[in-house]
């Protein structure tokens, strides 16, 4: 192991015995659920060991709260994503429904698509979504926001583009 990748490892480990429990505590307080809080403390801490350099961390409970906190929006983005996947799938017969293979691949997916959606401008999200789920056509998308067509079709560019990178990349 090289001593990068030690001191990678001696700096994770003091953080965790210092600031596990502190952690798993402020994760519950906001999630709510033990084994979740559990988890994305753990999480938190495989992210630290997969970090390439160790520079020593100032703040250690900020930065741990950073990291968590955006393993916890992206849990709680999975979950809601999930329960509407399974939501509409019930709606379906059930000879239509996909495998659970299927069905993680898509809800996985769609959090991705969810979380570049969230990163768009909001004009931008919602000309996409006025497109894509309520299939109006650009000419409807910019009389009902009144806008031009042409941002419209600059809005939908970069939406396509942010949904393609989230997907691809």
């Amino acid at each position: 192991m090289s001593s990068a990748s030690s001191a990678v490892c001696d700096q994770t480990e003091a953080l965790y015995l210092l600031h596990r429990t502190w952690l798993v505590r402020w994760l519950r307080r906001r999630l709510g659920c033990s084994e979740t809080s559990a988890d994305l403390a753990q999480d938190t801490f495989v992210r630290l060991l997969r970090k390439p350099t160790a520079a020593p961390v100032r703040k250690p409970r900020a930065y741990l709260r950073t990291i968590a906190h955006g393993l916890a929006v992206n849990h709680l983005r999975r979950r809601d994503v999930e329960q509407a996947y399974l939501a509409a799938l019930a709606a379906r017969p059930e000879q239509l429904a996909p495998s659970p293979e299927e069905s993680e691949l898509a809800i996985e997916a769609l959090t991705k698509l969810v979380g570049a959606l969230e990163g768009l401008p909001q004009r931008a999200c919602e000309v996409f979504l006025l497109s894509q789920m309520e299939g109006l056509a650009y000419r409807q998308i910019a009389e009902c926001l009144g806008i031009t067509v042409n941002v419209v079709q600059k809005d939908m560019i970069k939406a396509m583009k942010c949904c393609y990178g989230a997907i691809y990349d």
